[in-house]
């Protein structure tokens, strides 16, 4: 029997990496008024972007990023699993944790060509050219539920899409196409159950009953998307997470049975995946850049990161950190020095 075009797009995009493939419609997706919902709770914190009137009417009607879209073609490319215990710090050395997704290669810098070059094995195949759009977390979708849609997987009480052969450690990416093809359907259950591991396992309590999640209190969040000074309330329970956070997927028995079969590009740069926090103290700009060089952990920027590593180190027990955040209280970043100034402070609360 001959290959039909949806088998051979999905065989081509297994050979780019995608080890999960499906298409839906672009149709309005099933969640849009809890987004909205979310929306006007501030539950989105200081991502204004997503509230905009345009990111608001393209989530609810995907045909406005290409208005002849027919079908929209869902990836999913598999990260490292972070395993279901955090690495142990050296109590001599304390380290900072990575979440997983940017142990390795930007994935805004790896997927793009990916999906340029499939693009253009599909418009082989049709023998002309195909309007298309082309999104990795990059456009106004709501990915996790055109996932669902196209049998991917199904949105757990994390908020994460699981997958039930590789988890939940893996990105999204999609493809708007002005091409008519067969959808696949909807995945067809619920696999959480009772489950609540992450739910109980989240120290800032940010995962709520609607599967969404408090950004306000989201460790990915305050280390990343925040740009300003974490609340004091909320640092002790960051803990050494320095950039994002996996602990609701390292408690997911979803993620602790699963297939792990990482991308190679995706691969762990040691120096990246377990930072020592004393020696990331006193990072110069230069010396960020040069580390931090095609790495997730850019988008944080210096001032960021480096106020992320000073309360990781607040929250640290060592003595002979105390030099680093001492010369941290001389940084040109008065957010660095701020973040110095508690670690200090907090580390001196600890001794009493």
């Amino acid at each position: 029997m001959p290959e039909t075009l949806i088998q051979a797009i999905k065989a081509e995009a297994a050979r780019q990496g995608f080890v999960l493939a499906g298409v839906t419609t672009p149709d309005p997706p099933p969640h849009w008024n809890t987004y909205l919902t979310w929306l006007v709770e501030e539950r989105h914190g200081q991502m204004a972007y997503l509230a905009t009137e345009r990111a608001r009417l393209c989530r609810r009607d995907p045909s406005r990023l290409l208005p002849d879209c027919q079908s929209i073609l869902v990836l999913g490319i598999p990260y490292p699993n972070p395993g279901p215990d955090a690495p142990e710090a050296d109590s001599g050395s304390p380290q900072g944790h990575v979440a997983a997704y940017a142990w390795g290669e930007d994935y805004h810098l790896v997927l793009p060509e990916r999906l340029k070059a499939l693009v253009a094995f599909i418009e082989d195949r049709v023998g002309g050219p195909v309007a298309n759009r082309w999104y990795t977390d990059t456009g106004p979708l709501l990915e996790r539920d055109l996932a669902q849609r196209a049998g991917l997987g199904w949105i757990g009480k994390n908020t994460c899409l699981i997958n039930p052969a590789i988890g939940s450690c893996f990105f999204l990416a999609e493809i708007l196409l002005a091409l008519d093809l067969e959808p696949d359907p909807p995945f067809p259950a619920d696999r959480c159950g009772t489950c609540t591991r992450c739910i109980d396992a989240c120290p800032t309590g940010c995962i709520l009953p609607d599967r969404t999640i408090d950004a306000r209190h989201c460790i990915s969040y305050l280390t990343i998307e925040n740009k300003g000074r974490i609340p004091p309330e909320l640092r002790p329970s960051i803990g050494t997470w320095v950039f994002g956070c996996d602990i609701c997927q390292m408690v997911c028995p979803w993620n602790r049975f699963a297939i792990r079969q990482a991308d190679p590009a995706f691969a762990p740069r040691p120096e990246v995946a377990h930072p020592t926090l004393a020696v990331d103290m006193t990072l110069t700009p230069q010396d960020f850049n040069r580390k931090f060089r095609n790495s997730p952990i850019q988008r944080a920027k210096r001032r960021g990161y480096l106020r992320n590593v000073a309360l990781a180190l607040g929250n640290s027990r060592p003595d002979n950190i105390l030099p680093a955040l001492a010369n941290a209280l001389q940084d040109k970043e008065p957010l660095v020095r701020e973040s110095a100034a508690w670690a200090l402070e907090n580390q001196n609360t600890c001794k009493k």
